[in-house]
């Protein structure tokens, strides 16, 4: 019912005739088609993307395997300017690999570095498009892999910080994709847990968390699934407070992130169709799809997307490996 044409004498006739139990909160209408507009390119490999205030985004770049990941800003304009450099990239299994997502919050970066198992917490409030980037060497930082690994999640046993999100009570929890669990962080005392394990999508295929939001009542989490990364094979996953794990939806293949919509509805991306035949083995280029939470494609086409961020009721972003950042309206 559109009330913007009426006089406010008969709004507030309406008002006398009505409770307040009987008006119908406004609901954001979900997205069904996401129109895309390339705002950045030529990042290194990106992983993962948080925005500050002023709509700018904080990147993750994986680099090309010589210790050269860093820490970018992305201006609104697209301008991209080195923040933190010196971050670890390695060569293993045939791709590079070393960094992990990131998260901004009132002027901290909280990056994760998951080769070394590293948190680095970095003040950037007084930072300003051209400043000196700064060396990753000169940053305090938290050894969360050592507690992983002496927990014996997996055999053999494994550790990968990949990503990361707010909870009750401003702790952190982190993705560990390596040993299949999420790690919480106590804000006040920087205490870590094992919060919750992630089961095996099969018996011998581990589910690879890779994303993870928090909607103020559970978390969801996203799987990759291991190989053979098969179709269908993989979910989105409930946790409770408790750290009690649940499927939520089910039959996705290949998730590497997770956001919610204005109204708290999951939206996944999908990395790639993965194929074991020639002519062209692995992970298909320009196979990834953008989807909700009961697999309706919102955009597809898209090259290996690694995250995607909702950052007001009708905009979002997502950051794919081919080196762009591209803006979602509907």
């Amino acid at each position: 019912m559109q009330l913007k044409s009426y006089s406010f004498l008969t709004l507030f006739a309406l008002a006398t005739l009505a409770s307040c139990d009987d008006i119908e909160p406004i609901i954001t209408a979900e997205p069904n088609h996401f129109i895309p507009q390339v705002v950045a390119s030529g990042l290194t490999l990106p992983i993962g993307m948080s925005f500050d205030g002023l709509g700018r985004a904080w990147v993750t770049e994986s680099g090309t395997g010589n210790n050269d990941a860093r820490v970018s800003l992305v201006t609104k304009e697209g301008q991209v300017y080195p923040v933190i450099t010196g971050l670890a990239s390695v060569v293993a299994n045939g791709s590079v690999e070393g960094i992990g997502h990131l998260l901004y919050r009132e002027g901290l970066l909280y990056v994760l570095e998951g080769a070394t198992g590293t948190l680095y917490t970095v003040n950037v409030a007084g930072f300003k498009p051209g400043d000196p980037p700064i060396n990753a060497a000169s940053l305090p930082k938290e050894d969360i892999g050592s507690f992983v690994k002496a927990q014996l999640l997996t055999n053999p046993v494994n550790t990968n910080l990949y990503n990361l999100t707010f909870g009750p009570n401003d702790d952190l929890y982190i993705v560990d994709s390596g040993a299949n669990a999420v790690i919480k962080r106590d804000s006040r005392t920087k205490a870590l847990s094992v919060f919750a394990r992630i089961p095996n999508v099969a018996p011998t295929t581990e589910a690879v968390p890779t994303g993870i939001t928090y909607d103020g009542q559970k978390f969801l989490v996203s799987g990759l699934s291991g190989f053979p990364f098969a179709a269908g094979a993989t979910k989105i996953y409930r946790v409770d407070q408790a750290g009690n794990v649940s499927d939520y939806k089910t039959g996705f293949t290949t998730l590497t992130d997770i956001t919610l919509s204005a109204n708290d509805k999951p939206i996944v991306i999908q990395y790639a169709q993965f194929v074991l035949a020639p002519p062209v083995v692995g992970f298909q280029a320009k196979t990834g799809q953008i989807l909700n939470g009961d697999k309706a494609v919102l955009l597809s086409g898209i090259d290996r997307p690694t995250d995607i961020e909702q950052v007001s009721d009708r905009l979002y972003y997502v950051l794919n490996s081919d080196g762009t950042l591209v803006k979602l309206t509907f």
